[in-house]
């Protein structure tokens, strides 16, 4: 294996140790669930325009209400929502803070990859300039 390979691949292993120390694992987890359903998706771009009781979360969805709350749940679990009672009405308030983590994760992997991918560019480059100095001896 070249040395630029192995040190790419080193690399990577070294910034994923670095990842799970700094995020839970079990947060990044259950946000990433979360947000794998499209139902669950719009609930939460409800909720960005301003706090929403269940009822009317429930509206624009062709479900019934125990499945709502299903949904609601899961988001609740993963710390994307916040439940605030007021008698027997159940407000929703969007939970901004692991979304912020999972756009961070997100993000440094794209640092990560965006800079091995220029590393493995220049690599190619050096050894096709190479290959075509050899080939013209």
């Amino acid at each position: 294996m070249p040395a630029e390979i192995f040190l790419l691949h080193c690399e990577f292993r070294v910034l994923i140790l670095n990842q799970m120390v700094k995020y839970s694992t079990r947060t990044l987890n259950r946000t990433f669930a979360a947000l794998a359903d499209p139902t669950r998706r719009r609930i939460l771009a409800h909720l960005a325009r301003g706090d929403k009781c269940v009822t009317h979360l429930a509206r624009p969805h062709a479900m019934s209400l125990p499945a709502v709350s299903k949904h609601l749940r899961v988001l609740e679990k993963a710390g994307l929502l916040r439940r605030r009672r007021y008698g027997r009405v159940h407000e929703m308030q969007l939970e901004a803070r692991p979304l912020k983590q999972a756009a961070q994760w997100v993000e440094e992997y794209r640092k990560f990859w965006e800079g091995s991918l220029d590393r493995l560019a220049e690599y190619l480059e050096k050894t096709n300039k190479g290959a075509v100095k050899k080939g013209k001896k």
